[in-house]
């Protein structure tokens, strides 16, 4: 995988409507050379059924159902998977406010001077 930019973060645990949502939303950006990340903590609610079908509409998608300790234990193994020069953390049932925010969020870090 060439170096993507940006990994996009999305926690859930028993809010199957609300992962939809989400990764609708995320689903939806113009800009596609994102990694997205699904963190599912072993919901019961069809959750990974969600993931299952979305899952096609994604070129980097990396995803996990298993039981963890709370809401920062699941953002922290997100993180821990993450590839991406930058993180993004879209929890369930959030969603982006355009098709165009993942584009203009990399244009705007692009043109910051961050020392080495």
């Amino acid at each position: 995988m060439k170096n993507i930019p940006i990994s996009i973060i999305t926690i859930n645990r028993n809010n199957a409507d609300g992962l939809e949502k989400t990764m609708q939303s995320v689903a939806t950006q113009t800009f596609k050379e994102f990694e997205y990340i699904v963190i599912d903590g072993a919901s019961t609610d069809g959750s990974v059924e969600v993931i299952k079908r979305i899952e096609p509409q994604f070129a980097h998608l990396k995803w996990v159902s298993e039981p963890d300790k709370g809401i920062y234990n699941a953002m922290n193994k997100g993180i821990r998977m993450a590839s991406g020069d930058y993180i993004q953390i879209l929890n369930s049932g959030d969603s982006l406010a355009a098709p165009n925010v993942t584009q203009r969020m990399i244009s705007a870090l692009e043109q910051l001077d961050f020392p080495s």
